[in-house]
């Protein structure tokens, strides 16, 4: 006892040399706080990060009719929401999402761009909503509604409040809304050789989110920040110009009134082949030999059940082909691209149902299963943009950009359509987790075909890339994204996340007790509202890691990371006898450490120390049973860690004096 006490007092006295010599940020006490990752759990949440038993979320369902005035520009329609209060809660008011509002002149989207525009710009267009009427049938009676419109929200007041646990109401606004060229690469329109392209999204009055954290969810829509809806059915009805195709969320319902003959038997092909089949080739488009007969205009009936969103793209323009996807379950899907002609070739748009096919059928098996009828995947204007079922990608990617961006949309599918988080607020809830989960698609698509195009590339390199996540100059990701600089947003939201996600699989958790949390993560949450505690809560609970000292360093803070070789001593001066090998944590995080110990007989050994090292202190020393002596020293010697500092991670022995 009194030996390990005169070598613990001589490990502190050292360490205090030390930490005069080469000073520490390091905070133990502060990282691992027993409290930092205590929320309250409730019935409605549990404290292991599962819905409560009295989880509860509201239903809204839509029946929509809507028609393209190509000439103008505009869409009219007419919006039937059915509105279910599952809460606890009496409601004497609604709020409604009044998204197109944001291409008003006067909106505070238009007010807040910066003069240059950026990716989410709005000036000068005379957009936003037309709404001619607004009526509410409340238990039979139909009324005008008493609402206000502030922004991006509606506001109806009722006269008889909404009661808890199941009252429902309906409510039927009349609209119309010009079509913004650029719609805050959210939607717009494209014009090709062959007549414009319109891909169509938040083209109608949503319902706000009333939840248990913070009852209505009303943050304007400002561009950055995307969405955050409710769960319910949605039909629908569009009407188009003959000689247009309509792709949309969810399934086709009256094939037969909108396709030629040929069509619907290419369409039913398509659906039992595993190689991809021209549903309208160019050769058909513009050519009304190949169009139904005697109607100016056709209407396209769909409907999508259980989803939180629908969008819908058309044009005269588009050449169309489809394939069959392959569910883990047995059943299976269809996969679907429109393009115009110019586009189409094979290193183009031509594979864009192989990439469609190949990224569902991958997250389907690995995650969870896709629970559409229909992928689409539309080239337009937008760069990326991803809505239930269906996405928009650049009609300008070919190669491995158009897989990446398709890759990309489709895995939205997971977070946020499958996992609804709040967008409006979390990015990297639905960014992040998906950049994640798309670099291991990636590495697996096609034998890795576009492997080295990918994050991996990126990351091949921890070391030169730790600095810039953790500068001052980075805003950290638990931020909204309308508050977090543009410039930052492709590091906060989308990058750092997801590679948050990948130090803890690969360094902290292994492969398959991280992949086992996070498909319990998405079969808890799926078709439901969790919270960031929620996602937290979950991933500790089922990978059995108190990970409080992860979350915060990485995710609340800009914290770095810097861990280095402070002294070597042979034990009594004989490397026979064994070395005392002590490291520092000289910033805010802390991590695993793996050791790489090479011996002057050339023999290499690698030692893997758990986190719990630094949980007293800033310094660390253990002891190595050389029966040799040590030649070099390599902390993370493959450079895996954000490691910010690599010049303390080696130790080379010093080379003996010659008298």
């Amino acid at each position: 006892m009194h030996k390990i006490i005169s070598f613990l007092f001589l490990i502190i006295s050292f360490s205090e040399v030390s930490a005069q010599k080469s000073p520490s940020n390091f905070d133990h006490r502060s990282l691992f706080s027993p409290l930092f990752n205590y929320q309250p759990a409730s019935s409605y949440r549990g404290g292991s990060g599962n819905p409560g038993a009295n989880y509860w979320q509201n239903k809204a369902s839509y029946k929509i009719s809507a028609s393209l005035d190509e000439s103008n520009s505009l869409i009219k329609s007419e919006v039937e929401i059915t509105y279910t209060n599952n809460s606890p809660d009496r409601l004497p008011f609604l709020w409604l999402q009044l998204d197109q509002n944001l291409f008003s002149p006067d909106s505070r989207g238009a007010k807040t761009t910066p003069v240059d525009g950026g990716r989410f710009g709005n000036q000068n267009f005379d957009g936003g909503y037309k709404i001619t009427s607004v009526t509410i049938d409340q238990k039979g009676k139909k009324q005008l509604a008493n609402y206000i419109v502030s922004d991006t929200r509606m506001q109806i007041r009722l006269q008889d409040a909404l009661q808890a646990s199941g009252d429902g109401i309906k409510i039927t606004i009349a609209y119309s809304f010009k079509i913004p060229e650029y719609g805050s690469d959210r939607m717009g329109k494209q014009a090709t050789k062959n007549g414009m392209v319109y891909e169509l999204a938040q083209w109608f009055p949503r319902m706000c989110v009333y939840d248990d954290i913070e009852g209505w969810n009303v943050l304007p829509y400002l561009g950055g920040g995307e969405f955050y809806l409710d769960y319910g059915d949605l039909e629908y009805a569009i009407t188009v110009p003959n000689g247009h195709i309509v792709v949309a969320s969810g399934e086709l319902l009256n094939p037969e009134e909108v396709l030629t003959a040929e069509q619907q038997n290419r369409l039913k092909m398509a659906s039992q082949s595993d190689k991809t089949i021209m549903i309208r080739p160019k050769s058909e488009i513009n050519n009304t030999k190949y169009q139904l007969q005697g109607k100016a205009n056709l209407t396209w009936k769909f409907k999508i059940k259980n989803a939180r969103d629908a969008a819908w793209a058309t044009s005269s323009a588009f050449v169309w082909d489809a394939a069959r996807i392959n569910l883990p379950s047995g059943k299976s899907c269809l996969a679907q691209s429109v393009y115009p002609e110019e586009v189409g070739e094979t290193k183009a748009w031509g594979r864009s149902t192989e990439y469609t096919k190949a990224c569902i059928e991958h997250y389907s098996e690995k995650w969870f299963e896709y629970p559409y009828p229909v992928a689409s995947n539309v080239a337009g204007i937008c760069e990326g943009m991803e809505y239930p079922g269906i996405v928009f990608c650049s009609w300008k990617s070919q190669g491995a950009t158009l897989w990446a961006v398709t890759d990309h949309e489709f895995g939205h599918t997971w977070f946020p359509m499958i996992v609804g988080s709040n967008e409006r607020k979390y990015a990297w809830m639905d960014e992040g987790f998906n950049t994640f989960i798309n670099e291991i698609s990636t590495q697996e698509f096609n034998k890795g075909e576009y492997a080295s195009e990918g994050l991996s590339s990126f990351m091949k390199d921890m070391h030169r890339i730790g600095q810039i996540f953790s500068s001052p100059g980075t805003d950290p990701i638990m931020n909204i994204p309308d508050v977090i600089q543009p410039d930052n947003l492709g590091i906060t939201a989308y990058f750092k996340p997801s590679i948050g996600l990948k130090l803890l699989r690969e360094q902290v958790l292994g492969n398959e007790r991280f992949d086992y949390a996070m498909r319990v993560y998405i079969q808890r949450w799926a078709f439901k509202h969790p919270t960031p505690y929620d996602f937290f809560k979950t991933i500790e609970d089922a990978s059995g890691e108190d990970l409080g000292w992860f979350w915060k360093g990485w995710f609340f803070e800009n914290y770095s990371l810097d861990q280095g070789i402070m002294a070597v001593e042979y034990n009594q001066n004989d490397p026979q006898k064994g070395a005392f090998i002590s490291i520092q944590n000289l910033e805010h995080w802390a991590m695993p450490v793996q050791v790489e110990i090479e011996t002057i007989s050339g023999k290499k050994q690698t030692l893997d120390l758990p986190v719990e090292v630094w949980q007293r202190g800033a310094v660390w020393t253990f002891k190595f049973p050389s029966t040799e002596p040590l030649k070099r020293i390599v902390l993370d010697p493959q450079h895996k860690l954000p490691d910010v500092n690599s010049e303390n991670n080696t130790w080379i022995a010093p080379e003996k004096k010659i008298n």
